[in-house]
């Protein structure tokens, strides 16, 4: 008898908890998401981007400057030994940045502007600042020569981002405290460059000035005036100096004479197309045999193209987005205003300059001069730069995740090799000393005002109160033993203007009812009205 076939059993149902979506959706999905999630992966990715751009940096240096060097000075690494050194002092630079606290890098904000200042005046002064190719740009200070406008570019950055969240968090966030002083002196840094000159630092230090401003949370017209101002102005000063204004003209006119002002372009030009998508090989360039000039500073992502090829090219430029990626994150994930601020400048300056670097090599835009950051030769740039990577990196350290993170222990190899101090969390009300001081007066001026000070008032023999003294309401033990209520502020207060025991389900007490001007704008400063307004 043949048994009666019996189908299979369904699986049973398996229980799934309430959260288990939730759950899933909210887990990275990737071995990347996961690796962004943890605390210090900012922290990880600036340093790693720091690193191979320089490196890189110092390889296509090498490469791109060894012919020239041997042709001049007999040695093919003449100009690639001072870009190491200052390699050497960025790296060091960098580890002095990390280590600096956010309170000291605020409190000499100013005075390291005010030198800078200082050193572009003095920079000018025939015999004290040393001219080559026609500006005035370096002071020698003994055997290291200083460019004094790449120092103004991060001391104008930090205080920019001090002052701005400084009076934000004070509530003094209208549009002329703004302004002033910060756009006045950001124009005259402007103008002590632009008479070395030096046109494409001034164009730095008004990406520096346009972000500061806009992330500070000006309005959008008047931002709009100020970038369309700026920008007629640039155009004012290309035009005004002969070979700026050849610079230009090349630009729109490209086939007009190929042997003269359009030379440096078409050669660049011709090296990219000579590279291809795999390039000629490291080392390979034939630009660098004295056809493209310049080829190691401004013109170095030309020989990239060549000797690297297309996907060389791509490689620089991803490194470039990944950095921004990177900074806006950081900014993004700050607590403290001045960090916010300071990072997402910093991002946009360095961004702003490689971008038109890379814009006017490939053809894009008229030629200006300013380097890529970290991989074009000039060892104060490169120094400078650096130093402002080692910021970043500070500022990452002080995402609130970052610091949970570094206090519970879990630094990290990076951290650990480089014994790093554990960072400070972000306190608004110790940073704003200023406030406390004008709550503690606002009190102050309140009691006067009510004839309620702290220090009882004496009164000669013969003499009497012109205000009779109303006795303490019964039922309330501590105004009967003689004691002074505490406010809202935690500190004693006489009864009459704190709260009784006659109203304790939140009537307000005699007195009590109208706050003073002062004790409002406290109030708001310490709920954080400095903080709104701001593109953040």
């Amino acid at each position: 008898m043949v048994a009666p076939s019996r189908a299979p059993k369904a699986p049973a149902p398996t229980k799934r908890s309430p959260n288990a979506r939730t759950s899933k959706t909210q887990a990275p999905k990737t071995r990347i998401g996961t690796w962004l999630a943890r605390p210090l992966a900012s922290f990880h990715l600036i340093v790693t981007i720091a690193f191979l751009l320089t490196v890189l940096g110092l390889v296509m240096v090498l490469s791109s400057s060894s012919v020239e060097s041997y042709a001049n000075d007999g040695s093919a690494y003449a100009l690639f030994l001072p870009q190491l050194m200052y390699a050497g002092l960025g790296a060091a630079l960098f580890y002095i940045a990390l280590w600096i606290p956010v309170r000291v890098l605020r409190k000499w904000s100013f005075p390291a502007f005010a030198v800078c200042m200082v050193l572009l005046a003095l920079v000018l002064i025939p015999g004290v600042g040393t001219l080559a190719q026609g500006s005035r740009r370096w002071l020698m200070i003994g055997p290291i020569s200083v460019q004094p406008s790449e120092l103004v570019k991060v001391a104008l950055a930090l205080w920019g981002a001090h002052l701005l969240a400084s009076r934000r968090r004070e509530g003094r966030g209208s549009l002329v405290e703004i302004l002033v002083p910060l756009v006045p002196a950001g124009l005259i840094a402007c103008a002590l460059v632009i008479l070395q000159p030096n046109l494409s630092t001034t164009i730095a230090l008004g990406i520096i000035l346009a972000a500061l401003l806009w992330y500070g949370g000006l309005p959008l017209k008047v931002f709009g005036s100020i970038v369309v101002g700026g920008i007629v102005a640039a155009g004012v000063l290309a035009l005004s100096a002969g070979y700026r204004s050849n610079r230009v003209r090349a630009f729109f006119n490209p086939s007009e004479d190929p042997q003269g002002i359009n030379y440096q372009a078409r050669q660049a030009s011709f090296s990219l197309a000579d590279g291809g998508i795999f390039g000629r090989g490291l080392g390979q360039s034939r630009a660098k045999w004295s056809y493209l000039p310049n080829a190691h500073n401004d013109f170095i992502f030309a020989i990239i193209g060549e000797e690297l090829g297309l996907l060389g090219c791509l490689a620089v430029l991803g490194l470039f987005g990944l950095f921004v990626y990177t900074g806006l994150r950081i900014a993004a994930r700050s607590v403290d205003p001045f960090l916010r601020l300071l990072t997402a400048t910093a991002t946009t300056w360095i961004l702003g300059q490689a971008m038109i670097n890379i814009g006017y090599v490939i053809g894009l835009l008229p030629v200006t001069g300013l380097q890529l950051p970290l991989v074009s030769a000039g060892g104060s740039s490169l120094a400078i730069t650096l130093f402002m990577f080692g910021v970043l990196a500070n500022a990452a350290r002080h995402e609130p995740e970052a610091i949970a993170a570094l206090h519970a222990g879990q630094d990290g190899p990076i951290s650990r090799m480089l014994r790093l101090p554990k960072p400070e969390p972000y306190a608004p009300v110790s940073a704003s000393s200023t406030r406390a001081t004008a709550v503690r007066r606002a009190q102050e001026r309140s009691r006067s005002s009510r004839g309620q000070g702290s220090a009882p008032v004496k009164y000669q023999s013969g003499q009497r109160s012109s205000k009779a003294k109303t006795p303490p309401r019964a039922g309330n033990p501590r105004t009967q033993r003689g004691e002074r209520e505490p406010d809202r502020f935690g500190q004693g207060q006489s009864r009459g203007s704190g709260r009784t025991a006659d109203n304790r389900r939140g009537q307000p007490a005699r007195g009590q009812g109208t706050r003073t001007r002062g004790q409002r704008q406290a109030g708001r400063g310490e709920r954080g009205s400095g903080e709104r307004g701001n593109r953040w």
